[in-house]
């Protein structure tokens, strides 16, 4: 978060000088103090971010990756005369803990063409899907995976 803090003052001054940089390592300083005092942030939560960075960009590609395959599969259903798809609202349960990871999960469902998240419930989500062939493995679907996996990485850190 520091170096956030110290990154953004410097694209916001526009140039780097020595007394532009002292000061803003003095201001990012004095924020990061603050956040670690008051709003429960520490150095082990900002190496845990460090930690998952890795993770969250496997999430990432393999979300866009995701949204190209189902725009596919949309796009054969609209195209194809002789395809008629088949709406369905999908139930399923995860082990996903935190409120983090299922917010996350369902923002993936619903950025994905073809879903959309209706509901969550403690670890019941509800998903409409244009098609049955989209709702096919979403309860063990790649998201779940990377997410759970985050959560243990965090886990390990407490």
């Amino acid at each position: 978060m520091f170096l956030l803090f110290f990154s953004v003052w410097l694209i916001l001054n526009g140039k780097v000088t020595a007394e532009i940089c002292v000061f803003g390592v003095v201001i990012s300083a004095a924020l990061f103090y603050f956040m670690c005092r008051f709003m429960e942030y520490s150095m082990r939560k900002e190496l845990l971010l460090f930690k998952l960075i890795p993770l969250f960009v496997r999430y990432f590609w393999v979300l866009v990756k995701e949204i190209v395959r189902a725009n596919v599969c949309v796009l054969k259903i609209i195209l194809s005369p002789e395809l008629q798809p088949e709406p369905a609202f999908v139930y399923f349960e995860t082990a996903l803990r935190t409120g983090l990871a299922k917010v996350m999960l369902a923002n993936s469902i619903t950025l994905t063409p073809g879903t959309i998240t209706v509901s969550v419930e403690g670890n019941r989500f509800c998903v409409h899907c244009l098609d049955r062939e989209l709702a096919e493995g979403m309860e063990e679907s790649v998201f779940v995976e990377l997410l759970e996996e985050m959560e243990a990485e965090e886990e390990r850190w407490r």
